[in-house]
């Protein structure tokens, strides 16, 4: 999850549940010259810039600039914009526009204009943040600091990330936050010329639409969040709870590897080809593979596993690999090719940092993050530490909050939720606490799901949901806690599924979202 904010502005004095109305004066909307940038997936694709404010209590002050992009309506009537967010906080939303109208039902797409945008900071948009060029680079300390000496390289590491923010980007610090970025979309709303917005937001881009609700509710027209952010948990304990999640879904990929044992020969016993996989960690440790791939680099690369199992068909080939032949060229392929899935990427991390850390209050005591890290690790080692790293920044971030938002809601209309029953990034307790907290929403589960972003990748009983609603606002109503149950999608199969997992519809969603929320 992490999605943060800042100092925030006037715009909504939204400490710890108390939230006031947008600035008293808003500049005018701003005309958007659209232009042709099509690619060959998304060949009706269009982008344009806007300008907005960097605080929107001071509409006259600096301003930024943020990158959009729209798939016009076809149909005579339109339903007017969908805005779109593949969430992060950190992702861009550029291409998920383009894929966003063209996996809906062409009657449904053609309704809407479908609006994409990098978020302040993000890709794009100006200024783009990029606070530690190469942070990432391997090969890092291992994440688990078993000795004094591992724990000061990683905590140095967190101090020095923090600090170069602090040093390049002083002046925009306090301004990326959630409401900032929600704010934003107020006005990319009033430069389109629509009274009401649409949403389809996935992961942390869940909690930027319940942010945008909570401050405009008299503006949304439909509203849809893909796996939900606990918005009770931002953002320290909603981490704690997504390390032991995908503690769960590694396991489940330990299991999936035994179950094909004929094809990977890593054992029938789960907690065999467990054990099997830590050891190969441990010796990567003292030698990484290639000179890249150490312990916290193997964790980078089998992370993505636990957001999509399409991925788990090649993570297993590279472990096998690995562990039969001492061929170390397919776990370095894999980490190439997954470990900046979870936003790593100097950009997306950047600003992963800047929202997580400035939206609410994280601990400044080191020694509880420690001790939490150390109690989640005894029962859920595969994330405890990396993530704990990997979110360490905030423990000495220059601007933060002292409470967070609250987006309990009774002003919406009807709005639809999705969310999978084993998801490890936004478990499914966020997405009930949410159904609870926005009145009349409605939630459709799928049962026994462990992927992140369950719509529009192939699921045809989740997207039938969704198409119902966006074409009229539909939503299924039901006495429990869900109100509609899909069953989940079909794990993927080696090594046919190889092939295909690189096609599908799931697999290009997935690289899309802005992981790690």
């Amino acid at each position: 999850m992490r999605r943060r904010a800042a100092v925030l502005c006037a715009a909504a004095a939204v400490l710890a549940g108390s939230v006031t109305g947008v600035p008293a004066r808003a500049a005018a909307p701003a005309q958007l010259a659209w232009k042709k940038c099509g690619t060959g997936d998304y060949p009706t694709l269009q982008c344009a810039s806007l300008e907005v404010p960097l605080d929107h209590a001071d509409p006259d002050g600096r301003r930024i600039t943020l990158a959009l992009s729209r798939v016009p309506h076809t149909a005579k009537t339109s339903q007017g914009p969908l805005l779109v967010n593949p969430g992060g906080p950190g992702g861009s939303g550029l291409s998920l526009a383009g894929f966003v109208a063209s996996a809906l039902p062409k009657d449904v797409a053609a309704r809407y204009d479908v609006v994409g945008f990098d978020p302040r900071g993000v890709g794009h948009s100006s200024p783009a943040l990029d606070c530690a060029p190469g942070h990432f680079d391997p090969v890092r300390p291992d994440s688990v600091p078993a000795t004094p000496a591992l724990e000061q390289a990683n905590l140095e590491r967190a101090r020095s990330f923090a600090a170069d923010c602090s040093r390049r980007y002083a002046d925009v610090l306090p301004y990326m936050d959630t409401v900032s970025a929600a704010q934003d979309m107020d006005t990319i709303r009033a430069a389109l010329g629509a009274p009401r917005l649409s949403y389809l937001g996935y992961s942390y881009g869940t909690y930027l639409g319940a942010v945008y609700a909570k401050l405009h509710p008299e503006r949304i027209r439909r509203l849809v969040l893909d796996s939900v952010v606990d918005p009770t948990g931002v953002w320290y304990d909603d981490n704690i709870g997504q390390e032991r999640a995908f503690d769960d879904r590694h396991r489940a990929l330990m299991a999936w590897i035994a179950k094909y044992d004929a094809t990977y020969r890593l054992g029938k016993d789960p907690a065999k080809v467990e054990a099997r996989w830590y050891a190969m960690r441990a010796a990567l440790a003292k030698r990484p593979a290639g000179g890249r791939v150490g312990a916290a680099e193997l964790e980078d690369t089998f992370i993505p596993g636990g957001y999509y199992d399409g991925y788990w068909p090649y993570l297993a080939e590279a472990f096998a690999a690995y562990v039969h032949d001492k061929d170390t060229g397919p776990l370095v392929e894999a980490y190439h090719d997954f470990a900046g899935v979870d936003g790593s990427g100097d950009n997306g991390y950047s600003v992963y940092t800047a929202v997580q850390c400035g939206d609410t209050a994280w601990p400044h005591d080191w020694a509880r993050w420690r001790r939490d890290a150390w109690a989640v690790y005894a029962k859920s080692p595969f994330m405890a530490w990396n993530n704990a790293w990997y979110n360490a920044p905030c423990a000495f971030w220059p601007t933060g909050r002292t409470g967070h938002l609250d987006v309990a809601n009774t002003r919406l209309p009807s709005s639809l939720l999705f969310q999978a029953t084993d998801d490890a990034a936004t478990p499914y307790a966020g997405g009930v606490a949410a159904h609870r907290l926005l009145a009349g929403s409605s939630l459709v589960v799928e049962q026994g799901g462990g992927n992140h972003g369950i719509t529009l990748s192939g699921n045809a009983c989740l997207d039938r949901y969704l198409a119902a609603y966006l074409a009229d606002g539909t939503v299924p109503r039901g006495s429990g806690t869900a109100d509609a149950v899909c069953a989940r999608s079909p794990e993927p199969k080696p090594p046919a599924a190889k092939a295909a997992s690189t096609s599908s519809r799931g697999s290009i969603l997935h690289g899309l979202l802005g992981f790690r929320r």
